[in-house]
């Protein structure tokens, strides 16, 4: 009888209620991508762009159950026996970057809404809408276990997303590079999870942030390994150097609109699990992992903007290639303020006295921002490449003349991602990642990241140079007969309602940040924890 009472008790420890709104966002994404997944089965063909329209209206439902929790003070799948660790959590830094993913992902869905004709409508929507469940189910998620899952749901369909372009070999080979450097950072990653709950004995992060202080000492080798191959694993989903090889052949042999996605959304993803791995599952080890996300951000800036700069403007998907490698020096710049959590406050993973996790407030501030202005420069890329498919830079010389609003959007896009004034709010992201540093103490990583910023002056002016430039005397590769064929097409030459949206969102959106680019770094910096 006491066996079985004690397995009784022990039973309706496990009994919980669920706080359905507090999982709202992640889980009405879901349920509309099966909703997708089912119809695609018996609606007719001429009927599929029902089913973009349909996973547009599940993104705004899904943005708008946010609305109800802006308080941030939700919680839900708790211990019995300590209701404050919970698994999931609705707080102010869940919620600002499920508004950036579902963002992002509704932007993808404008982006993509008259682009699927060649792919297969119905898979392409449940596979978008899949991986932004998993994407925004990732921040809320205060245990290993969820976090893992999280991320291997926001990754897996991106992996078919890459290559859903079926017969295409750039579309297949990215898809292949993605997939491989994905696995080999989840087996990493998977390897340093069961190293720390085998030397903690628990898998939710505020538990392990108590009990790395009390690891044994014959158990403090395995616990060091943990966290460091665990940083590993997010270190190759953030693109962060040396692990960045795989982004600009995926860029490339992707959808446009997949591009734009995995450049915003696939980096929030990255950003925010490292982000709580480090500051609140590992704090007492920020010693060994500041130092090592200061040197990745250096070394990641670094090579991204040296590779764009490299690019050349008659090359083919020279366009979407400088992108690329500008996500990843931008991806150097996300890691500073990670990084100077580390230092004078970063083992606070309470974020008490000012200390870390106000300067990942900088990171999210400058995701924000990042978000819009790459977003809208993708849609003006996905705009040109519809009379442009081989998108080069060169093709954009003259853009003024033919469409000036689309080229001012895009000029004005390239400035905020150089820090320019008229993009006043890009200006004020690194400007606030780079008082970090300095004030974390690492002035050697804010002069880097002050050499970086200039060199990326010089590509980010060059394209915008090009855009106001006449359009006569452009020069022509042996590829540009291909490019004239293409021209041709009717379809083509009719802007697409939706991208128009989504270029006129961006902008918008760029401008109003750039009039009070205060109120995003107050927005983002009271939304930690």
């Amino acid at each position: 009888m006491t066996v079985a009472a004690e397995s009784a008790g022990a039973a309706a420890g496990l009994v919980q209620s669920v706080d359905w709104l507090a999982i709202a966002p992640p889980t009405l994404v879901a349920v509309v991508a099966l909703i997708i997944l089912v119809a695609d089965l018996f609606v007719p063909d001429h009927r599929k762009p029902l089913l973009g329209g349909l996973a547009i209206a599940g993104l705004v439902a899904a943005l708008g159950t946010l609305l109800p929790l802006r308080d941030g003070d939700r919680a839900t799948f708790c211990l019995t026996t300590a209701p404050d660790v919970c698994s999931y959590t609705a707080d102010h830094f869940a919620l600002v970057i499920q508004l950036l993913v579902l963002g992002g992902a509704l932007l993808t869905a404008l982006l993509s809404y008259h682009d699927t004709r060649q792919l297969p409508a119905g898979e392409f929507w449940f596979l978008l809408l899949a991986s932004a469940a998993g994407a925004a189910l990732l921040p809320a998620a205060r245990d290993l276990a969820t976090l893992v899952v999280a991320l291997e749901v926001a990754s897996l369909p991106a992996f078919a997303l890459v290559g859903l372009r079926r017969g295409d070999r750039l579309s297949s080979e990215a898809a292949l590079k993605f997939f491989l450097s994905s696995v080999t950072a989840t087996a990493v990653m998977l390897l340093g999870v069961s190293f720390v709950y085998a030397a903690t004995g628990t898998m939710h992060l505020t538990e392990i942030a108590t009990k790395l202080d009390e690891v044994p000492g014959q158990l403090s080798t395995l616990a060091e390994a943990g966290v460091a191959l665990t940083l590993v694993g997010f270190a190759f989903k953030t693109a962060a150097a040396p692990f960045h090889f795989w982004v600009p052949d995926t860029y490339v042999g992707a959808p446009l609109p997949i591009a734009a996605y995995l450049s915003v959304v696939g980096k929030a993803v990255g950003f925010s699990g490292l982000i709580l791995v480090t500051v609140v599952a590992f704090p007492s080890y920020h010693a060994v992992w500041g130092p090592v996300l200061a040197v990745l951000a250096a070394l990641t800036m670094t090579l991204g903007n040296v590779a764009a700069l490299r690019q050349s403007a008659t090359r083919k998907w020279s366009a979407v290639r400088l992108l690329a490698w500008s996500s990843v020096a931008q991806a150097g710049y996300l890691l500073v303020p990670i990084a100077a959590a580390a230092f004078g406050g970063g083992g606070d993973a309470s974020g008490g006295g000012g200390g870390g996790t106000d300067r990942i407030g900088s990171t999210v501030a400058y995701a924000l921002m990042y978000a819009v202005v790459n977003l809208g420069a993708f849609a003006v890329v996905a705009l040109v490449a519809r009379t442009k498919p081989l998108n080069r830079i060169a093709d954009y010389q003259g853009l003024y003349a033919r469409r000036p609003l689309a080229a001012l959007a895009m000029g004005f896009f390239l400035l905020c991602l150089a820090g320019l004034p008229p993009g006043i709010i890009g200006l004020f992201a690194k400007v606030t990642v780079f008082s970090t540093a300095v004030d974390a103490g690492l002035g050697w990583l804010a002069v880097v990241m002050a050499l970086n910023v200039v060199v990326a002056l010089y590509y980010y002016l060059q394209w915008t140079a090009v855009l106001f430039r006449s359009p006569e005397g452009q020069p022509e590769s042996a590829d540009a007969p291909t490019a004239v064929t293409a021209d041709t097409g009717t379809a083509a030459l009719t802007p697409a309602p939706a991208l128009t949206v989504a270029i006129a969102l961006t902008a918008a959106a760029g401008i109003a940040l750039s009039g009070a680019p205060q109120l995003v770094l107050r927005f983002a910096g009271v939304s930690l924890f």
